[in-house]
């Protein structure tokens, strides 16, 4: 079994949830009291929070990459960042270590061209939502053509997830504020939604809606658990 390597704490509601599944997902495929051979290091998001919103990328890019070298060295055979927006500087970390990093975008990617979706809707932080960093892959390496929400409903999906998610607050009216959303989205073509930021599955499940929804937690978890028993 390969080491996974994880870059966490943004935010550790949604890193315990990627432990948690990685985990299970190991059990599932090998049985008995088997269990995820995993090195994380969980930085203080509350510096990378202020970091995103007073726009200095470069400096955020370069904590994280000190971080990730801090998990390669200790015996990580491939990096997971467990976070959405912070691949806006993936290559930087990429730059900084030897060991592969497996990207959430392409895997979603694989995810939802498996189901034969061309058209997908995507909820995030506004960074995720507003930047090319994202939506740019899917459609540029992956041919995806990518809806977002309109600036108001950009501003609503932004505020829940830093207001209530990060701080592991779920509340019934924003779930309905978020599907009313998503049929919005449906509604202009999306043949399903990628829940683009790793704390919108505390919120939205697809119990909740009829509209195929990619979970890029679990898909990125998954991926993790592959990679370690390839």
């Amino acid at each position: 079994m390969k080491t996974i390597g994880l870059l966490g704490g943004m935010s550790w509601e949604s890193s315990s949830i990627y432990y948690r599944w990685i985990n299970e997902g190991i059990k599932r495929r090998l049985g008995g009291l088997h269990s995820a051979q995993i090195v994380m290091v969980s930085v203080d998001f509350q510096e990378i929070e202020d970091l995103q919103h007073k726009n200095k990328w470069s400096e955020s890019g370069e904590l994280l990459s000190r971080a990730a070298r801090q998990v390669e060295a200790a015996g990580a055979d491939f990096l997971l960042i467990c976070t959405n927006t912070m691949h806006k500087v993936a290559p930087l970390i990429e730059e900084a270590i030897s060991i592969p990093l497996i990207h959430i975008a392409d895997a979603t990617a694989e995810e939802i061209k498996g189901k034969g979706i061309g058209t997908v809707g995507l909820l995030g932080t506004k960074f995720t939502m507003e930047q090319d960093f994202y939506a740019g892959r899917l459609n540029d390496k992956h041919g995806l053509h990518v809806i977002t929400p309109s600036e108001v409903d950009r501003e609503v999906i932004h505020q829940v997830i830093y207001k209530e998610l990060v701080l592991g607050i779920v509340r019934e009216d924003s779930r309905q504020k978020f599907i009313t959303i998503m049929n919005k989205m449906s509604e202009q073509g999306a043949e399903g939604i990628i829940e683009g930021c790793t704390e919108i599955v505390m919120l939205v499940q697809q119990e909740h809606t009829t509209i195929p929804l990619f979970d890029t937690t679990a898909i990125h978890a998954q991926k993790a658990v592959e990679m370690a028993l390839s």
